[in-house]
């Protein structure tokens, strides 16, 4: 069997695969489901009109039915390599840790770094105006955000966007920030609750059964936006901006329209190799990374709220 220039050690990959950091709740995954892909990988856009422009169907005793022509343009992109690196000296790894696995605790530091840097990726992704037609965003300011409990209508905003894809959104997706005060929003509590009470707060559960989605996504995760030295500057990553998304998490090459998906090849990888040369004992070089790249494929497929809250 050929050498792998940086060989893979199964039980770290495990740790990998399985590690979610407690403290953070990350989407990406749920909002651009991951898709099986080569490395190269193309997928077809079909023209919005074709399925939608009605042809005379009607056909004549003796008349052959009307001819209608699909047309599809091929796109073609690929999956992009992430993945990060840590030293961990030898002579940490043969001390007495007490049970503590500085390969395997490596491992999952960097795992949870990876993981992070794909919820970046996915949000500036979704919550990006080239994602979304023309008529299917809108910037909300003053009065007309819902942070404004006494002006704003979140009920009538959401509800009116929902009927504006061509397929009706069936997950939202908040910020932490944006979810918040959304939630206890009087409008919103009143009528969810079927009270005059304005005060109060509706679960993700009770939102998504009033609008008819599937899912309510909130992305609760922070990201360290200083450079390296400076004082830590914590940010949600999803910002203060809500989306509401059709996703079809069975839609293929050949069938089925999604807003957008991840590509990936493979699955996600770990290991570790020798450094002799770093340090007076060696060093294990250990890493972690994987192959994907993030696509919205169909930017009629959803609604945005950029800045929904203050």
């Amino acid at each position: 069997m050929a050498l792998r220039p940086f060989p893979l050690n199964p039980l770290l990959t495990a740790i990998a695969i399985a590690y979610r950091n407690p403290d953070l709740t990350l989407i990406a995954d749920q909002v651009l489901p991951r898709t099986p892909t080569a490395a190269e990988f193309k997928y077809l856009k079909y023209v919005l009109s074709d399925g939608y422009t009605i042809p005379d169907t009607k056909v004549g005793r003796k008349s052959a039915p009307n001819e209608v022509e699909f047309s599809a343009t091929e796109v073609i992109d690929k999956v992009v390599d992430f993945g990060l690196d840590d030293l961990v000296p030898n002579e940490d790894i043969e001390a007495d840790n007490q049970g503590v696995d500085p390969l395997g605790t490596a491992t999952a530091y960097l795992a949870n770094l990876v993981a992070l840097a794909r919820e970046q990726r996915a949000a500036a992704l979704v919550f990006n105006t080239n994602s979304y037609v023309a008529g299917n965003q809108a910037t909300l300011s003053g009065t007309s955000q819902w942070s404004d409990t006494t002006n704003s209508d979140p009920v009538a905003a959401i509800g009116d966007a929902l009927d504006v894809p061509v397929m009706r959104p069936n997950i939202g997706v908040f910020g932490q920030a944006a979810w918040t005060k959304t939630r206890r929003h009087p409008k919103l509590v009143q009528a969810i609750k079927g009270t005059a009470q304005g005060a109060g707060m509706v679960s993700r559960q009770e939102f998504a059964e009033f609008f008819e989605l599937q899912e309510v996504l909130v992305g609760a995760g922070f990201a360290n936006s200083a450079k390296k030295g400076q004082t830590v500057a914590l940010a949600r990553v999803w910002g203060k901006h809500a989306a509401f998304l059709y996703r079809d998490r069975a839609a293929g090459p050949q069938a089925g329209v999604t807003f957008g998906f991840t590509a990936e090849f493979g699955s996600r990888i770990a290991g570790n190799m020798d450094e002799p040369k770093v340090g007076l004992t060696g060093c294990q070089r250990v890493r972690v990374g994987e192959r994907v790249k993030e696509v919205v494929c169909s930017t009629e497929l959803g609604y945005w709220f950029q800045n929904a809250v203050a």
